[in-house]
């Protein structure tokens, strides 16, 4: 992390140390996106004291007065520090010594920071400007051009990844130059962590040595290229970045699994980005007004300093009801204040209604009350949203579709039984149909479905556009692709998935599993085969603490060692707090519980991951005991992915013609 360091030479100087996890700066600074950073902060302070520990959220807490865009026009402020977080452009270095050159600087002192690294020739550009030269206390290269969503997630927030590289036209200058940013910016997360990686990655494949490989079909093979010449410029150029493997990289496209962007996942914050029109983690909250007014909108951020999220949001919906049943009633009936409020109540049930008015009459308690306040509200809209759009009978068809229980027929019946099921819904049922019978999008049966279901041309070019992610669909492929078969005795199954030996699901609906999920546990026993995954570079004679065995000249990565102490994921952790706030509480125990973890995963999927692949990696590196970070040019809920299907082929149309 940042700190500030007192020496001879000036009042404080920077350097940036390990980080521990993905999610570190954006804990420290939420306000800005590092994928894209071309920020000022001005600080009334200045920031050396603040990197010492997390901060608060807000701004003001910061003693940030303000954040604005280097390309907006901006008060000069010459009494106080400026902090610049640019990438290392030469338009952004022009921008940053004209706001500081010259008798009239804008700002009195200027610590700059870099995305990336920064060109020699654009270093001695600086030092020309002599009276630019004294207002400079700090000139670093923080290689974080990543933005974190999650302790084990981050994205390079590459949002039109899946049109530029995708896209119906074959024309590779516009995916080569996406591709070119978006290894550099995964690079940066290992600069940032100080780990190196050994890259491995989903090979192109060919129906037959006649058949061309297409530059989508290279799309996995372009990045880890890319990614692996970033890595050895940090490693021949960056201070204590290690010689040797410390981790292992997976990257893989969007093709490897086209449902799981698609399904209905059934878990809290899943559903809470599928149904809720969240603005990213933001949630507008209805909360009562003042004095018997109108109900007041409050923005709330579902996040990881919530410890009612952190210990719900990926768990079943039936679940997380039942469990916020469960704190209600005992946050009733451990609090004699409450239950004075309660009044002549017979101790039961409490409406969300009732815990409103709660805030109001006990502010003592107000924390508390909100919180359980807002997450009763949240699931009883979902439960409201699940039943008046038969979400349940839309979810079983879904994953018996997936698992090769329904077919065409058991599709044609639904749509023909449930008409009044919404263009959405029956849209993504086709789109999972296609998904798992891609033969069907060169047959006039698809084409049928869809008048069936009486959806319009841009929601049938959705459909249509999944040919364009389809990937290998020869025989001789891994059972580890989308479109596997599945055979029995008696009956062919024709299916994406197949059901997971020792895992019986708990909750109704909770059977589908991204592909990833299989993927990465294979990696961590050694057992992805290299035909289909191989590595771009081989592994060291030390990697995972071993010299080179059989296994590795059998073309399996051993099982890995514990290399170092780091912090556990919590999330799946037993909770024992009826209320989230008590002794046992989550949060008390985010930063104090220490175990010994092997050597991280770190798996990226180009063209936007989801909420499912997101939960899967924490759920994961509690199995494996090894923490998975999931990377991606975007996180996408089911809504926006089908946008993004849809612009594949429609580049006369905007994203606000398309929206579902």
């Amino acid at each position: 992390m940042l700190r500030s360091a007192k020496s001879k030479d000036s009042k404080s100087t920077w350097k940036v140390q390990q980080l521990q996890s993905v999610s570190q700066f954006g804990e420290m600074l939420p306000f800005v996106n590092f994928c894209t950073a071309n920020y000022v902060v001005l600080d009334e302070k200045l920031f050396p004291y603040q990197f010492n520990a997390i901060p608060s959220k807000t701004h003001g807490d910061n003693h940030v007065t303000l954040v604005e865009d280097i390309y907006r026009r901006r008060q000069p402020l010459p009494s106080m520090d400026a902090i610049y977080f640019i990438q290392p452009t030469k338009e952004n270095v022009v921008m940053f010594l004209s706001d500081m050159a010259g008798k009239s600087p804008l700002y009195r002192k200027a610590f700059v920071f870099f995305s990336s690294p920064i060109a020699k020739e654009l270093v001695n550009y600086i030092k020309r400007d002599s009276s630019v030269l004294s207002r400079i206390g700090a000139l670093r290269e923080m290689n974080l051009e990543f933005f974190a969503i999650d302790s084990q997630g981050f994205i390079t927030d590459n949002e039109r990844a899946l049109e530029e590289l995708y896209g119906d036209e074959e024309g590779s200058r516009k995916g080569d130059l996406c591709l070119n940013v978006m290894a550099n910016r995964i690079a940066t997360v290992f600069a940032s962590l100080r780990e190196f990686p050994l890259v491995r990655y989903r090979s192109a494949k060919s129906l037959d040595p006649t058949t061309m490989t297409t530059f989508r079909d290279l799309i996995p093979t372009k990045l880890a290229a890319g990614v692996w010449n970033s890595l050895t410029k940090y490693k021949s150029t960056l201070p204590h970045f290690p010689q040797t493997e410390t981790c292992e990289l997976l990257i893989v496209d969007r093709s490897v699994d086209q449902i799981a962007p698609i399904i209905h996942e059934w878990t809290y914050d899943a559903m809470c980005h599928d149904m809720l029109n969240m603005d990213g983690n933001k949630y507008v909250h209805e909360v009562p007004g003042k004095a018997g007014g109108p109900p007041e909108k409050k923005d709330v951020l579902l996040e990881d300093h919530d410890p009612i999220w952190l210990e719900l949001r990926h768990a079943h919906i039936a679940y997380t009801s039942e469990r916020l049943h469960e704190k209600m009633t005992n946050f009733v009936s451990k609090n004699k204040a409450a239950q004075m409020h309660q009044g002549s109540r017979d101790g039961g049930q409490l409406s969300t209604r009732d815990l409103q008015k709660m805030v109001q009459a006990l502010p003592q308690y107000s924390e508390q009350i909100e919180k359980l306040s807002l997450h009763v509200d949240i699931a009883g809209k979902l439960n409201r949203i699940i039943r008046e759009s038969s979400l349940k009978e839309i979810g079983q068809l879904e994953q018996d579709l997936v698992f090769g229980d329904a077919g065409t027929k058991e599709l044609i019946n639904f749509l023909r039984v449930h008409q009044d099921v919404t263009r959405e819904n029956k849209l993504r049922l086709l789109m999972i149909y296609a998904a798992v019978h891609p033969e069907k999008l060169e047959s006039d049966k698809l084409s049928k479905l869809m008048e069936l279901a009486r959806l319009p041309q841009d929601d049938m070019n959705a459909v249509y556009n999944m040919r364009l992610l389809e990937g290998s669909t020869d025989n001789k492929k891994s059972s580890l692709g989308p479109f596997s078969l599945k055979f029995d005795v008696h009956k062919k199954k024709h299916a994406a998935r197949k059901d997971r030996t020792g895992e019986a699901a708990t909750w109704q609906l909770s059977r589908f599993y991204p592909m990833i999920e299989e993927l990465v546990e294979k990696l961590s026993k050694g057992e992805l085969p290299k035909n289909d995954y191989p590595c771009m570079n081989d592994p060291s004679p030390t990697f995972h603490g071993t010299s080179q065995s059989a296994s590795i000249q059998a073309n399996q990565v051993p099982a890995p060692h514990s290399m170092r102490s780091r912090r556990t994921a919590t999330w799946a952790r037993p909770r024992n707090s009826d209320d989230g706030y008590s002794s046992d509480s989550v949060l008390r125990h985010a930063s104090s519980d220490f175990k010994k973890m092997g050597q991280r995963i770190f798996v990226f999927i180009v063209g936007g991951a989801t909420r499912s692949e997101l939960r899967a990696c924490h759920k994961l590196s509690t199995k494996l005991k090894r923490e998975v970070v999931l990377g991606s040019s975007s996180i996408d809920d089911p809504p926006q992915f089908i946008t993004k299907l849809k612009l594949l082929t429609a580049d006369e149309l905007s994203l606000d013609d398309l929206q579902i």
